[in-house]
């Protein structure tokens, strides 16, 4: 397991370049008090349209938060493809960026998000970097690999300045 933060919820936060990576890409603009009743919901949505093109992620999922959430979300739900998506409805093509970006993963259950990403904005501060106002997470491990919320991984991004 990776080194912890001194908080035990999120690991030590690594600067990394990634790669530009194809994405299909479903946006939504929705109250923050949704955003548990409709995720799972704009996650339908897109694996549905992606099953009807026969095409299949290349990874987990992901969101694209154009802004740190407040009282809206207003983000893209995304999974990475190697064929790209053709737009129909509110699926379009997208591009998870090549950028340079600090990054960490948080361990626990999502209601713990908030508290992950507050921690993580400390480490960032503490290691004197300036961050673009998008945020993404991986869903690396969730309900969908396992029952218990202690076993869930989220990879925390932020682009840096």
């Amino acid at each position: 397991m990776k080194e912890m933060t001194s908080n035990k919820r999120i690991e030590k936060p690594e600067i990394v370049q990634t790669e530009s990576v194809p994405t299909a890409t479903l946006y939504a603009k929705i109250p923050a008090k949704e955003i548990q009743s409709q995720m799972g919901l704009l996650l339908k949505e897109l694996s549905d349209e992606l099953r009807s093109q026969g095409i299949k992620p290349t990874g987990p999922w992901f969101t694209h938060h154009l802004r740190s959430p407040g009282e809206f979300f207003d983000f893209e739900v995304c999974f990475p493809v190697g064929t790209p998506v053709k737009a129909n409805g509110r699926v379009t093509p997208g591009e998870w960026p090549a950028r340079k970006m600090v990054r960490t993963t948080y361990h626990g259950e999502y209601q713990g998000l908030a508290r992950g990403w507050q921690d993580f904005m400390t480490e960032i501060q503490s290691m004197g970097l300036q961050v673009t106002p998008e945020i993404w997470e991986v869903y690396l491990i969730g309900p969908d690999t396992t029952n218990n919320p202690g076993e869930w991984r989220t990879q925390l991004n932020r682009a840096i300045i």
